[in-house]
């Protein structure tokens, strides 16, 4: 029932299943030799070079590229075949299993089918007709759009690289642009300690007060202990007569009962006792009071003698020169961020607004790249920015390099008097 054509055409096709299925044994014997499977390396050559005779033979009659094609194939796979049946027979001597037994050469899904709804405007996209363009001009502007994402794409790259340099860098010379420079802390007193001078101000007696209720505490226990030592003495001379009066009339002729003397002296013994804690707390609290009176002086004078009092930092002309110096190479660092940030905010406006769909109306699709040349030309400036910006990285980082080299002693001291005013702070603050 099939004319000559679709006789030719049957034949051409059965003939390239043969050879598709030659060229698929051939690779199935390399993965095999992969996988040191020598004995079914032969197996699926053998299988190769039979199919591949069978092809030969359908494919008399055909053109002359075909069996060129056919010929090299000969060439290859049998050069193969001979090659794994000479190394099995001398070297491995595994059995050749049938075909039969062997993996078959099975189709892989490459693709994934995604079902798609016509009606919904996330797939199909908005109205082709909503402003009357061409199809052809909706296709030439989606290139053109992949042309700016391209370039967008190229650019961000760089910015990203030198930022994660410019951070890394950052981060292992240990520098803070806000705290590189701590001097404005000396300048003015801490609000707890303006707290605590206000507070003293509106009773400018403190400290006067202070010393006489230490005087008048003196006295008080110079009062007691003198009147233990003289209630001391009475005691001595009342167990002194007692003890005669005892020696006179006999110990016979006292009855035997409990003194009332040795009550008092155990009891004078304990305000002995207390007296002497009390003697040691009074030694600590004038101690204490004597440590600390200069500062609540300072807390309840003028704030400029306070001020002056506090810890500064005293750094030479070189300190001095040194500082200066790395802040105005950080300032540069974060003018360089700015910048950058603003040229890659300036790129991404012009690509977003960038809409040149009226020009590829009217240019020829032959045109369309020329076209598109010319319109990416309206960033090379933005460009050319970026670039130099980019470029600049490199000098900055070698003068913070040198810089800090000098800044290093200059941050040292710095944070040995912070150190030190920290301290000096709390011990005020804590009176």
């Amino acid at each position: 029932m099939l004319g000559k054509i679709q006789k030719d055409w049957k034949k051409l096709v059965q003939m390239k299943i043969y050879y598709f299925a030659a060229v698929a044994h051939l690779h199935m014997g390399k993965q095999a030799e992969e996988q040191q499977k020598y004995g079914e390396r032969v197996a699926y050559l053998q299988s190769s070079i039979d199919k591949l005779n069978e092809a030969i033979k359908l494919a008399k009659g055909q053109p002359d590229s075909v069996q060129e094609a056919l010929k090299f194939t000969v060439d290859v796979i049998g050069g193969k075949f001979n090659s794994a049946q000479k190394d099995n027979d001398f070297i491995y001597h595994e059995s050749v299993p049938p075909l039969e037994t062997l993996t078959s050469v099975k189709g892989a899904p490459l693709v994934k089918a995604l079902p798609v709804n016509p009606t919904d405007p996330s797939v199909t996209g908005p109205d082709i007709f909503a402003k009357l363009v061409p199809m052809a001009a909706h296709e030439a502007s989606s290139l053109y759009s992949e042309e700016k994402a391209k370039l967008l794409r190229d650019v961000v790259a760089k910015i990203d690289s030198k930022n994660e340099t410019l951070e890394q860098f950052m981060d292992s010379l240990g520098l803070d642009p806000e705290s590189v420079d701590n001097m404005e802390i000396y300048n003015t007193l801490p609000s707890v300690l303006m707290e605590k001078c206000a507070a003293l101000s509106v009773r400018p007696d403190t400290v006067k007060n202070l010393i006489q209720s230490m005087q008048v505490l003196s006295g008080v226990f110079t009062d007691v202990e003198a009147s233990l030592r003289e209630i001391r003495d009475v005691l001595d001379e009342d167990e002194a007569e007692e003890q005669s009066l005892e020696e006179a009339a006999g110990k016979q002729a006292v009855p035997e009962r409990p003194s009332a003397l040795a009550e008092l002296r155990r009891d004078l013994e304990k305000y002995f006792e207390a007296h002497e804690k009390a003697s040691f707390t009074n030694t600590e609290l004038h101690r204490a009071m004597n440590l600390h009176i200069s500062n609540l002086r300072l807390l309840g004078g003028p704030l400029d003698t306070l001020r002056e009092a506090l810890p500064k930092p005293q750094l030479s002309e070189d300190e001095m020169a040194g500082l200066q110096t790395m802040k105005r190479i950080l300032g540069k660092v974060q003018e360089m961020r700015d910048q950058r940030s603003s040229l890659e905010k300036q790129l991404r406006d012009l690509i977003q607004q960038d809409d040149i769909t009226t020009s590829l109306v009217t240019t020829e699709r032959a045109d369309m790249k020329k076209l598109f040349e010319e319109q990416l030309k309206k960033y090379e400036q933005v460009k050319v920015y970026i670039d130099q910006n980019l470029t600049a990285q490199e000098n900055i980082l070698k003068a913070l390099t040198e810089a800090n080299v000098q800044y290093a002693t200059v941050r040292k001291g710095l944070a040995e008097t912070e150190h030190k005013y920290d301290s000096k702070e709390l011990h005020l603050r804590d009176k």
